[in-house]
């Protein structure tokens, strides 16, 4: 589907700004989350990884891969209007997944993390600093839908180590728990899943 057809069907016009709309209520929903789960006790978990390695600062390393792979897969995606309204809805449905996943399993971080200061939370939020925002990590599993979505095969490569390095550095920085990591992907793939599914369709149209 081009842009051209795209603009000219009723209906993806429709589902396109309900989309919109979803996403924008379940982002702002999550920064009152965020806030709210920072005034909960959880739980700490015995890490049986974490505990043989002492946290590293990969504040920047992160965010570096996180946001040159935003700004790729945007560039990549903006020639299909189609691929762009899935990935938007499913980055939605792991938004709501991730509320309510923090919401079963309250945890504390561990003991020892060096903070990761996210710039778009912290714009977006209200500056408070945040650390409870465990099961599961939202960086990782971001990354791996660029993987899922992407339409060039070198992009995928590209996707999948970004997403590996980066659930690697979380933990080297003590960020989130070893299960929160291993965890990301698969809550991703099973929202990419639901969408697919509902839309019956793949993502080479």
């Amino acid at each position: 589907m081009t842009w051209k057809e795209a603009l000219s069907d009723k209906r993806y016009k429709l589902e396109a700004v309900l989309t919109l709309v979803v996403l924008t209520i379940a982002l702002l929903s999550l920064t009152n989350f965020l806030n709210f789960i920072e005034t909960r006790q959880g739980i700490i978990l015995a890490d049986p990884i974490l505990r043989h390695f002492g946290p590293i600062n990969l504040t920047w390393l992160i965010f570096g891969l996180i946001y040159i792979c935003l700004i790729v897969a945007i560039i990549n995606l903006a020639k299909y209007p189609l691929q762009l309204m899935l990935i938007l809805q499913t980055y939605s449905l792991l938004v709501i997944v991730r509320m309510a996943a923090m919401y079963l399993m309250p945890l504390n971080p561990p003991p020892d993390m060096i903070s990761l200061n996210d710039p778009f939370v912290q714009y977006f939020g209200t500056g408070r600093l945040l650390t409870k925002d465990l099961f599961f990590s939202g960086h990782t599993a971001t990354i791996f839908l660029l993987f899922l979505f992407a339409r060039n095969k070198i992009l995928k490569y590209v996707f999948l180590s970004c997403t590996i390095a980066v659930g690697i550095s979380v933990l080297l920085q003590h960020v989130h728990y070893s299960i929160d990591v291993l965890a990301a992907p698969f809550f991703a793939y099973s929202c990419f899943c639901i969408i697919l599914y509902m839309h019956k369709t793949g993502i080479s149209e």
